[in-house]
């Protein structure tokens, strides 16, 4: 099933919304005027009561009703043809009434004091309220009344009612003025609300379309943020960034593709001048024997790139899977230097927190080759004979041990890109000792694989400084930081 637009739907939903409210509206209103009317017609029964009321003369000897010589004037209050009336002595028999026969038989039917509206309905299917009162001559109470007089009552039932044509006839009126303004309004705001969900939704779909513009060619375009700073804005800064990332992610691919190309093609450029060189006349043995010797060299020196390569690709997969164990650093740190295999041994210096408090998680194999990294890289670039100090501390639940050459250092901008596989400064390419340029970068791989973090502080002409930070294993002792 295909989904509807979201400014479709924003439409329904709103439009919906809107035909709720107004039902609501339209229905409370209906209520409450035709709550309103028939009060107004209670009303208008107990008004008509009151006046038949003042039309009888009430005394001691009786209650008079003369109806000839009485005219009630209910018309002025425009009621003809809808007020109906009828009076009864105290036995129920007639005296005097306005109403038909059907209406003055349903009177007649009434008690001799309904204070509540009684509803009926007449053989047209005419709405009728009434209501009745009975009067009678005043009792005094320790005498005997005297006799009725002639022409008087003791009682009489004074009934009313009243057709509710009018109440009916205004609120179908109403009803139908309601249904039309609000089918009005409905259409309305169905017109309107269509229209400002296109309007409120064009920067989406504007930027849904630039989206669709961008190639695969043209990584330095971005959206159009929208001027109001809303949601939509919000959306487009989020997507931008996004693309920022992605277009980093494939410059650094990029580079670092030429970057492996160029490392790739050297050593095997000079391989294969070699062996052309070789092959172009019979040579002595020793002539063969040097050149396999610098085929080897140079085949070594392509595993490691090749290593070095498959390292790094399957890092992003595979930098949280080594199951990490509890280390004793100070002593894996004096075992693994003793063992080092580098003529530069004996300038490693080592210095440790006292006692067995440096104890980090971390996968011992994985430990291994970034330590080999970071001596071989300060091996490398400082003078032999300066010493390479190795420094162990614990603070703030982390171990800590920092790799210290003597060598020329880094500036501010190789320390921000120091870590990108085949970087290298450009007083290393230049002048400095050969290398693939990939052996930091696989050791901030192997530190983030380990749950730490590898950092590098330098300055010209002063060294360098590796910090590999670790979780350590148990409560920290809350020593003082080691030197940056």
């Amino acid at each position: 099933m295909k989904t509807l637009p979201i400014g479709t739907r924003l439409t329904v939903y709103y439009v919906a919304a809107m035909a709720a409210v107004l039902a609501g509206f339209s229905a409370g209103l209906y209520a409450m005027a035709a709550r309103h009317l028939h009060r107004q017609a209670e009303g208008r029964l107990v008004a008509a009561l009151d006046t038949l009321t003042a039309a009888a003369e009430i005394g001691s000897e009786g209650v008079e009703w003369e109806p000839d010589e009485r005219r009630l004037a209910f018309g002025r209050q425009g009621l003809e043809g809808r007020l109906a009336w009828r009076i009864a002595d105290e036995k129920g028999e007639r005296v005097d009434d306005s109403a038909t026969a059907e209406i003055g038989g349903f009177l007649g039917l009434l008690g001799p004091s309904v204070r509540h509206p009684a509803a009926f309905t007449d053989a047209s299917g005419m709405p009728w309220r009434a209501m009745s009162r009975r009067i009678e001559r005043p009792r005094p109470r320790d005498e005997e009344p005297p006799p009725v007089a002639p022409g008087h009552h003791d009682a009489l039932i004074l009934s009313v009612a009243i057709s509710l044509d009018g109440v009916r006839s205004t609120l179908r009126n109403l009803a139908a003025t309601l249904a039309g303004l609000s089918l009005a309004i409905w259409t309305l705001a169905l017109l309107t609300g269509r229209r400002l969900c296109h309007a409120a939704l064009r920067p989406l779909a504007e930027m849904a379309a630039a989206a669709h513009a961008i190639g695969a060619d043209e990584p330095g375009r971005r959206l159009q943020i929208p001027a109001a700073d809303d949601e939509l804005a919000e959306l487009g800064r989020s997507f931008n960034g996004l693309l920022n990332r992605l277009g980093e992610a494939l410059e650094r691919q990029q580079r670092f593709a030429g970057d492996a190309s160029h490392q790739l093609r050297t050593p095997l450029t000079s391989l294969q001048g070699q062996v052309d060189l070789a092959l172009r006349q019979d040579r002595r043995p020793e002539e063969y024997r040097r050149v396999l010797a610098l085929v080897r060299s140079k085949t070594r020196h392509l595993r490691q790139i090749v290593d070095g390569l498959l390292f790094l690709s399957r890092a992003d997969a595979e930098a949280r899977r080594p199951s990490l164990e509890e280390v004793p650093l100070e002593a894996w740190l004096r075992a693994h230097l003793s063992s080092w295999p580098d003529p530069r041994r004996a300038d490693v210096v080592l210095e440790a927190d006292a006692g067995d408090s440096c104890r980090a998680l971390a996968h011992p194999p994985l430990l291994a080759e970034l330590l080999d990294n970071l001596l071989d890289n300060a091996a490398k670039y400082s003078p032999p004979g300066t010493p390479i100090e190795v420094r162990l501390r614990r603070h703030d639940g982390e171990v800590s041990f920092h790799v210290r050459d003597s060598g020329p250092g880094l500036s501010g901008d190789d320390l921000g890109r120091v870590f990108e596989p085949f970087y290298r400064a450009d007083s290393a390419r230049l002048g400095g000792p050969g290398g693939t340029g990939l052996g930091l970068s696989i050791a901030a791989r192997i530190a983030a694989a380990c749950g730490g973090r590898l950092r590098a502080d330098s300055q010209p002409g002063r060294g360098a400084t590796f910090t590999v930070d670790l979780p350590a294993a148990g409560p920290a002792d809350g020593g003082p930081p080691g030197p940056a």
